[in-house]
């Protein structure tokens, strides 16, 4: 049974894997993650590199309505196998194991990046929207509203 520690570092990353595929970042991501199962074992890492493809795929090709389902199911999937590899290790190993995932979890979303997908755009890192010089410019966030404050009244001062 893993650590409660062990258990969110094993969330994260799974998560981490899912937010990458399809982005500019997925190739450096999935090479690293690959590399990190395989622990030196080239046929292991060829294996874990297929099955990363495969999810990247199985993303790319979910229609609009199953995106979610899709991503949540991915996401377990990821999670389930770190646990699996962390659970297989010696206290010693498991520990230099989990600081190497940490260790790419931080390199991963250190970096702003930015990804298009169908329905949107992510950024990771400050975003400025300008309209200057006769461009235009148009966000659209879901069921968010974006308007001025309503004014402190004297008892918020």
């Amino acid at each position: 049974m893993l650590s409660e520690a062990m258990t969110a570092l094993a969330t994260a990353g799974g998560t981490a894997v899912v937010q990458a595929a399809g982005t500019d970042a997925w190739t450096g991501v999935r090479q690293q993650v690959a590399r990190w199962f395989g622990r030196g074992n080239p046929q292991r890492e060829h294996a874990e590199l297929e099955r990363l493809e495969q999810t990247a795929g199985e993303l790319e090709a979910a229609r609009p309505t199953e995106v979610e389902r899709v991503r949540i199911r991915q996401e377990s999937a990821w999670q389930g196998r770190i646990e699996a590899l962390l659970e297989s290790l010696e206290d010693g190993e498991r520990a230099r194991i989990a600081d190497e995932l940490r260790t790419l979890l931080v390199q991963q979303t250190s970096h702003s990046s930015v990804s298009a997908g169908q329905s949107g755009l992510a950024v990771g890192g400050p975003v400025d929207v300008r309209a200057d010089h006769g461009s235009a410019a148009a966000v659209t966030m879901g069921n968010v509203t974006l308007g001025n404050p309503s004014q402190p009244g004297p008892h918020q001062d």
